[in-house]
């Protein structure tokens, strides 16, 4: 399940109007969201997972931050994001972060990665570079993962003998996704990630056609597909009322991605039939992981979701 912090509040004060939301998101009155997620870990849902936006002028708090409160109040469920911009990122720092919370959650964190998207300089980084640096930011996390006393030669980062305490619960370390859509980058996934995230902004047709070439590249790499976790994110509204949802689908993405005739494209919305047999196809696709993205009513569809959809995945 896919879970919006500002939704949980939203939902909670819905009744009240939008300057309560806004008075809550400002008071860091955490109470809905701690409701949402003692509810979500007494359901059938496999995993939580959020949205990194360290730059927007979305209500959105750092994931790392939030999943270290939320893993105090669970000891089920895995903890995800999808995805973290590792080209914004000091990989040494984020490898600290990271370790952390695994440690925290007992083994509970999957870790999201995916590129920036042209903010680089406000960071202080370059976009020339970015994949080599990609790369690099991995290996670095990876080594500060695995080994007692890290050594690491690169363009950007070089040290030796240096140490991350606690390391991390899973061995060798957190499950790292990627997020992809270009055919390099999931190229780049088939050779270097644990597994793969679909997009939620790609329609199920485009995920279909990255899933095919995920497996025809993870065969050239000598990787077992059969063994590569492989998801994708789903925006979905789950309401008879289709003009109703499709509203809601174009109200999100205008606000989103300031593209309101994008969500019909990529999303799903309808009645509980239509929405199993449209999943199916994703399943049938080769996904062994659905991250289900409800854009309206978060918390009728946490319900929703668990009882009507789940049970039948």
């Amino acid at each position: 399940f896919f879970f919006h912090p500002q939704a949980a509040i939203r939902d909670s004060v819905a009744s009240r109007g939008l300057g309560d939301v806004y008075k809550r998101q400002q008071s860091g009155d955490m109470e809905p969201i701690r409701e949402f997620v003692v509810r979500a870990e007494t359901l059938n849902y496999d995993s939580l997972w959020m949205a990194e936006g360290i730059i927007s002028a979305e209500f959105n708090i750092e994931p790392i931050s939030l999943l270290s409160y939320v893993a105090a109040m669970t000891s089920r469920l895995r903890l995800g994001v999808a995805v973290m911009r590792l080209t914004l990122r000091n990989p040494i720092q984020l490898a600290k972060a990271a370790a952390s919370l695994d440690y925290m959650s007992d083994g509970r964190f999957d870790m999201g990665i995916g590129m920036g998207h042209g903010t680089e300089a406000i960071f202080g980084y370059a976009r020339e570079g970015r994949v080599a640096r990609f790369e690099e930011s991995l290996a670095v996390m990876r080594a500060l993962w695995t080994q007692p006393q890290a050594s690491f030669s690169g363009k950007n980062w070089n040290f030796e003998n240096i140490a991350v305490r606690p390391r991390p619960v899973q061995q060798p370390h957190p499950p790292v996704w990627f997020g992809a859509r270009h055919p390099n980058a999931i190229r780049r996934a088939a050779r270097l990630g644990y597994a793969f995230m679909g997009q939620g902004s790609c329609s199920f047709e485009e995920v279909k056609n990255h899933f095919s070439l995920l497996f025809q590249y993870l065969e050239e790499e000598g990787r077992d597909p059969a063994s590569f976790p492989v998801s994708k994110r789903v925006y979905l509204i789950v309401d008879d009322n289709k003009a109703r949802g499709e509203r809601h689908i174009r109200k999100f993405f205008s606000r989103i991605y300031n593209n309101a005739d994008l969500g019909p494209q990529v999303c799903l919305w309808g009645g509980r039939q239509e929405c199993l047999d449209r999943l199916g196809e994703i399943v049938q696709a080769g996904a062994k992981h659905l991250l289900l993205d409800p854009l309206a009513n978060e918390r009728e569809h946490l319900e929703l979701l668990s009882e009507e959809i789940v049970p039948y995945l």
